[in-house]
């Protein structure tokens, strides 16, 4: 236990000392360095990094416990989302010329319906909070016990020190280091579980059955997300808007590949806790079973990914309040007072027991009537085509959750099989009332 505080203290000091200082806004809110817009490498990793999750390659794991590789190729659907988002902001910047998302939705659909946008990206912030702190909890104690809550706690207030320092900035040279660490640290896992499983990279490859039932259900829900998924996160997109639009492209291009693959990487510790029969979660049971060394990696690796998505979660709400709202935006120690807000509330869940997938899954659902805003942003021009697609897909995200789905309306076997059905009509209704929505404001011509 001792060794693990010492990875918490150590590294987020030495992220404290390194990043640097941000004085202005440039750096502070749009990650300048050195007046240099951010070069493809940093973009790239910071993309990647900022994707790979405390909780998404703790869930990558728990599938490929689950499901075995099916499960982990399932989850790396949810990496089409940098291939969605790189190609629409690319357009968005190069034939509609617009700055930002925030820009792109005031000029199309109004003020209002920027401001309902900003409470379904703000959710999305609140939800990376809780779910990514939680899983560094656990590997210092049993949820409800003092380890966890204090680990959280101490974790939280050093991964915020040092954002409050460099803003964005801090964020993107963090970023960088942190790729480079969880690369090394993956490596170093795969080394010591490989052999536990006699490098059988064939039998690994083909564990887990390609059945609705088995996985399959849960990637249709992924790539269907994946068309609008990445639209409620800020971390993502207002990296979207910090290099050059050609470089920004290649990089989420890129990163959608790396990302994917580092997620169904990291199934295999998943994998192997399914071949010698552990249950609970799979990178804490695989960690135990094979003695400290592992324990102290795994804890590495979660706090070096959970560190770099709670910075960037700390600095794009500050964006968002500040600079996207047009709220003090001149004011640097409003945008950290704002990290400061979303730190508090964001950590309040975790004494509530909340289920960490949930923060996936429910929130993509809620958000599938941004894929046809988006998606034919071109057509785009009544409020109304905003209002309705995106009011459905948040009545159905907040309903599928509290009603059962009637089986009459099931198309598969197995887990997942409601939540697909909700996002596959859902998702295609919401591509309708976007066209019905464009009729009653009667302006549907495309921008040339």
């Amino acid at each position: 236990m001792l060794a693990q505080w010492i990875i918490i203290l150590v590294t987020s000091l030495l992220l404290l000392v390194i990043v640097p200082y941000s004085k202005d806004k440039a750096s502070f809110y749009k990650g300048r360095l050195s007046d240099r817009q951010p070069g493809f490498w940093i973009l790239m990793s910071s993309l990647v990094i900022s994707w790979l999750f405390a909780k998404s390659i703790t869930n990558a794991a728990n599938l490929g416990l689950s499901y075995g590789m099916v499960g982990g190729v399932a989850y790396a659907g949810y990496y089409l989302s940098f291939v969605v988002a790189g190609v629409i902001i690319y357009q968005l910047r190069t034939q509609g010329g617009y700055l930002s998302i925030h820009q792109f939705l005031q000029s199309r659909f109004g003020r209002k319906a920027l401001v309902i946008f900003t409470l379904l990206i703000g959710f999305r912030l609140f939800n990376e909070v809780w779910s990514n702190t939680m899983v560094i909890g656990s590997y210092f104690g049993d949820q409800g016990s003092i380890g966890y809550y204090s680990s959280i706690l101490v974790f939280t207030l050093l991964t915020l020190a040092y954002t409050l320092k460099g803003g964005f900035s801090s964020s993107l040279v963090t970023d960088l280091i942190q790729m480079g660490l969880f690369a090394v640290l993956l490596t170093v896992i795969l080394a010591m579980l490989l052999p536990q499983m006699d490098w059988d990279v064939k039998a690994i490859a083909s564990s887990g059955e390609w059945s609705f039932a088995q996985g399959g259900n849960l990637l249709l829900v992924a790539l269907i997300q994946s068309l609008s998924y990445p639209f409620h996160d800020p971390v993502m997109t207002d990296r979207g808007f910090l290099s050059d639009a050609k470089t920004t492209l290649r990089a989420f291009l890129v990163a959608a590949g790396v990302g994917g693959i580092c997620i169904i990487l990291f199934s295999v510790v998943g994998i192997y806790g399914q071949t010698v029969g552990v249950s609970g979660q799979a990178p804490v049971e695989v960690a135990k079973l094979l003695g400290v060394p592992m324990m102290l990696l795994m804890n590495f690796i979660m706090i070096t990914s959970a560190a770099s998505t709670l910075d960037s979660t700390f600095t794009s709400f500050s964006k968002l309040i500040s600079e996207d709202l047009g709220i003090a935006s001149s004011s640097l120690t409003f945008g950290r007072l704002a990290m400061c807000g979303i730190a508090l509330i964001g950590t309040i869940p975790i004494f509530l027991d909340p289920e960490i997938l949930s923060a996936t899954t429910v929130s993509g659902t809620m958000v599938i009537g941004l894929a046809p805003v988006f998606l034919l942003w071109r057509w785009g021009r009544s409020p109304w085509a905003f209002y309705l697609p995106v009011g459905f897909g948040l009545i159905l995200g907040i309903g599928s959750t509290i009603l059962p789905i009637s089986d009459s309306w099931l198309l598969t076997q197995g887990k997942y099989n409601d939540l697909l059905v909700v996002n596959l009509f859902g998702t295609l209704m919401c591509f309708v009332l976007f066209l019905v929505g464009n009729q009653i404001g009667k302006q549907s011509s495309p921008i040339s």
